[in-house]
């Protein structure tokens, strides 16, 4: 039997649907690049999985789902009446769950009929995604939508003076919410991460060692968690889509992401695998291409594919003129105003891409793949042309590829699930260490 064919609108279809946000660019926070951090700093590896323990599930039921009464939440979960009872009244004690009388339907009797909801009004959550160029910002409710968000550029020299710098934006930017208590704080960043340190190595940076949990933690004076960034948007996949469906929590899914890195995560039956030694990196896998690498070799992955090798390659070819910045965006509207030389360049990293998820689909064979970043989703002429290599390439008969339901907001619902995932996975226990 023939393998089917992947076309190109499975790619284009997004699945499963993502909440709306909304961001600007503003400049960094002027406050005071020294932060001051609590003698008890809270680093908490965050859980980028879906819990099942009782209270999880009630409160997961809620935020996706809410308002809902308490016997369509056991129906949902599979627990008794009583069990989601003693769930609902201990979520509604912490002030997670409020109960909305006024949404009773009429002549229902009983309390199990009184729906209740998340209180998304109460709290939030702070969302950092540091990133090689942008560093992006995002305040959260606790069903997981993102109510603000801001990019400030990404504070280059001394790691410690860029963590607080980053810190103090974001502190900043919290402030904002005057009404609402803030509870925890999520950094994603690419390299290596030490989810029980909070202790990062980021290359492209030029960081060792640094002190991502005890800086940004210490200075919110919040519990923090850290996580690699393209796990944690292989987590939001999980913990933040709404009408998911059940067959995408079981088996395996690969996470390929790039823009200006690449990289790769797995889930495992609603898990994201996070390797003890750090995530695994693709940013050296050979391509073929004749870029330049700073490990010394030509053709590496994320010296071809990346938003800075994309943008550097048109200036070299003179499809960026004198006027241009030498950006990856001047490149996208140069190729949607119609430059032929630009969209060719795109195209060009997209079969990049495509050859480049077929051969790792193959080698994992996972039951499904999941496309991110800009590279897939700012130019979606090129998206095709993706499709079409990775078809070539893999040889599997099955072939399930779709690109992620939160577009070009991958990185703010990433440092968004990084901050929410111990109240997903035990949110009693997540308020306690909040509450200190």
């Amino acid at each position: 039997m023939s393998a089917p064919t992947l076309s190109p609108s499975a790619l284009l279809s997004p699945r499963p649907s993502a909440p709306r946000s909304g961001s600007r660019t503003v400049a960094p926070a002027r406050s005071r690049t020294t932060i001051r951090t609590s003698q008890q700093v809270r680093i908490v590896p965050p859980d980028l999985k879906i819990a099942d323990g009782t209270g999880a599930s009630v409160f997961r039921v809620a935020a996706h789902r809410g308002p809902i009464s308490r016997d369509i939440i056991a129906k949902v979960t599979g627990s008794s009446i009583a069990t989601v009872n003693r769930q609902v009244s201990a979520l509604l004690a912490s002030g997670l769950l409020r109960e909305r009388a006024d949404l009773t339907e009429s002549g229902a009797i009983g309390r199990p009929r009184v729906p209740v909801e998340v209180d998304h009004e109460r709290y939030l959550t702070v969302g950092i995604h540091i990133g090689a160029v942008t560093t992006g910002i995002v305040a959260s409710d606790l069903r997981g939508r993102i109510i603000g968000a801001v990019e400030v550029p990404t504070p280059t020299g001394d790691q410690n003076l860029a963590l607080a710098s980053i810190t103090a934006s974001a502190r900043a930017f919290a402030a904002r919410w005057h009404r609402r208590t803030p509870l925890w704080v999520g950094v994603a960043l690419g390299g290596r991460v030490d989810s029980v340190t909070g202790l990062a190595d980021h290359p492209r940076l030029g960081w060792s060692g640094a002190r991502v949990g005890a800086v940004v933690g210490g200075g919110f004076g919040l519990p923090v968690s850290v996580a690699a960034h393209v796990e944690a948007m292989a987590a939001s996949e999980l913990l933040l889509t709404r009408d998911r469906d059940a067959a995408d929590l079981k088996g395996t899914s690969l996470y390929f992401y790039a823009r200006e890195t690449a990289g790769v995560a797995i889930t495992f039956d609603g898990k994201v695998h996070t390797p003890t030694g750090g995530p695994g990196s693709i940013s050296h896998l050979p391509t073929g291409s004749s870029a330049s690498c700073t490990c010394g070799a030509t053709g590496c992955l994320e010296a071809t594919v990346s938003d800075h090798a994309v943008a550097q390659r048109a200036r070299a070819d003179g499809i960026l003129g004198d006027g241009d910045e030498t950006t990856v965006q001047a490149v996208y509207r140069l190729a949607r105003a119609g430059s032929a030389p630009a969209h060719d360049l795109l195209v060009e990293r997209a079969t990049v891409l495509g050859r480049t998820v077929g051969m790792l689909r193959d080698l994992f064979n996972p039951d499904r793949v999941i496309l991110g970043g800009q590279a897939f989703t700012e130019y979606p002429a090129a998206v095709p042309h993706v499709a079409d290599a990775f078809t070539r390439l893999s040889t599997l008969p099955r072939k399930d590829i779709r690109i992620t339901g939160f577009g070009n907001r991958v990185q703010a619902h990433a440092a968004g699930v990084v901050s929410l995932s111990s109240l997903y996975s035990d949110p009693l226990a997540a308020m306690r260490r909040a509450a200190g």
